[in-house]
C-alpha cells in the first residue's frame, strides 16, 4: 500500500512541478510526513526524514529539470559555479542543523514556509528587477542562505534563488534556468547532510540510510521523473494562473492544518 503511496506522491509531483515551476519539496514533505506517521516510524524523526527523503528525490528530479533548461540555453552556468560554493556550505550546515532541532520546531519552520510560499502564489508576486548580480562575496554570501533555508524546509531552493536571480536583472527564463541547476548542488548536499546526521541515530526504521528512507525515495523519483513532461504540456493548456490560485488555497489549508496540530 506504501509503495503505491509514494508513487502517486511521485506522480503528483512531477505533474506540479511542470505545471507551475515549483520544487516537489513543498508537496512532498508534508506528505511524506502523513506516511511515515502512518508507518509508525520514530515520532521524534518523522519530519527529518521527511526533509531528508525529499531533498533526495529532488537530486533526481533537478537533473532532468535543469538539462531540459539547458537545452534552451536558459541555464547561466557562470552564476551556477559561483553560487555554488555558498550552496554547499550553506546547505550542509543547514542539514548539521537540523539535526539538532525538534521534529516540532522544523514542523514550524516548515509551516511558515509554506504560507510565505502560498502568499506569493495567490497574489502573484514578482520580483522588480532592481541592480545587478553582487560580487563574488555577495554570491557566496546569498548562496549560503539559499542553500541553508532550503535544507531546513526540505526544498530545492527554486522560491529563493528564483527572486534573487529577477531582482539581479537576470531574465526570468533564464532565472528558473538557473534555478534549476542551482537545485542540483542543494538536493546533493542536504542528501549527504541528512544520511551523514543520521547514521548515528538507533531506531530508524529498515530501509534507511541515514535520515533518507530509501523505498519513499525510489518511488517518487521514479514517478516524478516520468510526469514531469506531462506538467509542462498541461501548462500550455489550462488556465495555469487560476490553477496557482487554488494551489496557494490548498497549500494554505496544508499550513494551517499543521499549525491547529500544534494547538
Amino acid at each position: 500500500m506504501f509503495w503505491i503511496a509514494y508513487i502517486l506522491t511521485g506522480c503528483c509531483v512531477g505533474i506540479l512541478a511542470g505545471l507551475f515551476g515549483v520544487g516537489g519539496g513543498i508537496i512532498v514533505v508534508p506528505l511524506l510526513a502523513f506516511l511515515f506517521s502512518m508507518q509508525q516510524f520514530p515520532e521524534a524523526f518523522i519530519i527529518h526524514m521527511a526533509l531528508g527523503t525529499s531533498l533526495a528525490t529532488i537530486v533526481f528530479t533537478s537533473i532532468s529539470s535543469f538539462r531540459s533548461h539547458h537545452a534552451r540555453g536558459a541555464v547561466l552556468w557562470p552564476v551556477v559555479r559561483s553560487i555554488t560554493p555558498g550552496i554547499l556550505c550553506g546547505t550542509l550546515l543547514g542539514s548539521w542543523v537540523a539535526a539538532q532541532l525538534s521534529s516540532k520546531f522544523l514542523s514550524v519552520m516548515f509551516m511558515l514556509f509554506i504560507f510565505y510560499v502560498a502568499a506569493r502564489m495567490f497574489f502573484n508576486v514578482r520580483p522588480e528587477p532592481k541592480h545587478g548580480l553582487p560580487g563574488n562575496l555577495g554570491t557566496l554570501g546569498m548562496g549560503t542562505v539559499i542553500g541553508g533555508v532550503s535544507s531546513l524546509v526540505g526544498i530545492g531552493g527554486g522560491s529563493l534563488s528564483v527572486p534573487f536571480l529577477v531582482r539581479s536583472n537576470q531574465p526570468m527564463h533564464s532565472a528558473v534556468g538557473t534555478s534549476s541547476a542551482i537545485g542540483f548542488p542543494i538536493a546533493l548536499a542536504g542528501t549527504v547532510g541528512y544520511v551523514l546526521n543520521g547514521l548515528a541515530v538507533a531506531g530508524l526504521p529498515a530501509g534507511s540510510v541515514g535520515f533518507v528512507y530509501l523505498p519513499a525515495l525510489a518511488g517518487i523519483a521514479f514517478a516524478s521523473v516520468l510526469t514531469a513532461p506531462l506538467g509542462v504540456r498541461l501548462a500550455h493548456t489550462l488556465p495555469v494562473a487560476n490553477l496557482k490560485k487554488l494551489f496557494a488555497l490548498f497549500l494554505l489549508i496544508m499550513g494551517i492544518r499543521m499549525l491547529f496540530s500544534f494547538l
